[in-house]
């Protein structure tokens, strides 16, 4: 069964962006931005990819991402309505209309669709981009956690997780250490 894995980058205070969206606060981008590419450049949008001549490399984690409408809506401003075409994109949204026929829009449950996802004979796994309202709504599904922890804390913003306490423990798998002091953990999620 393919796996939903929340791969993010946080704050060490929890945060995944400022109240605004802003991300340029995180320390070592240029470090993180040489690490991502070699380890998953299937998480970099696909116009990213091209700049980086990452065009034609395979995706080596993920087919398949789901995301929020807060996740998707700055892809309007590069602009582009198919931000990571190299994958098969689901917005979860009950308000959003999207005409490109590369972007589903899913206004159900998202758990409905992360379930049908996960029961697909094959593929890769499956990437939950963001953001945090979402992960909260899907944390029964997620299997695993790729967390880069920044060494910064931002006081205010979009937290990882932003829904109803729900303890849920997971087990850190493996863990590298960045120059930048960034630290990259794989968690797992506990039986």
């Amino acid at each position: 069964m393919r796996k939903l894995v929340y791969y993010v980058g946080a704050s060490i205070d929890g945060y995944i962006a400022g109240p605004d969206g802003e991300v340029g606060f995180f320390p070592g981008l240029d470090e993180i931005t040489a690490w991502i590419k070699d380890r998953y450049p299937d998480t970099l949008p696909t116009h990213v990819r091209g700049f980086l001549g990452l065009a034609d490399t395979p995706n080596r984690h993920f087919d398949t991402l789901v995301m929020g409408r807060g996740t998707y809506e700055p892809a309007l401003t590069v602009p582009t309505t198919s931000p990571y075409a190299h994958l098969r994109q689901y917005v979860a949204s009950s308000t959003l209309e999207i005409d490109d026929p590369s972007v589903h829009v899913e206004q159900g449950d998202p758990l409905d669709l992360v379930r049908r996802l996960k029961a697909e004979d094959t593929g890769k796994d499956i990437w939950l981009c963001g953001g945090g309202r979402l992960a909260a709504s899907l944390l029964p599904e997620i299997d695993e956690i790729v967390l880069k922890s920044y060494p910064v804390v931002a006081g205010a913003g979009i937290p990882v997780f932003s829904g109803a306490f729900s303890p849920t423990l997971f087990t850190p798998a493996h863990r590298e250490n960045l120059a930048s002091g960034t630290q990259v953990t794989w968690f797992t999620r506990n039986a």
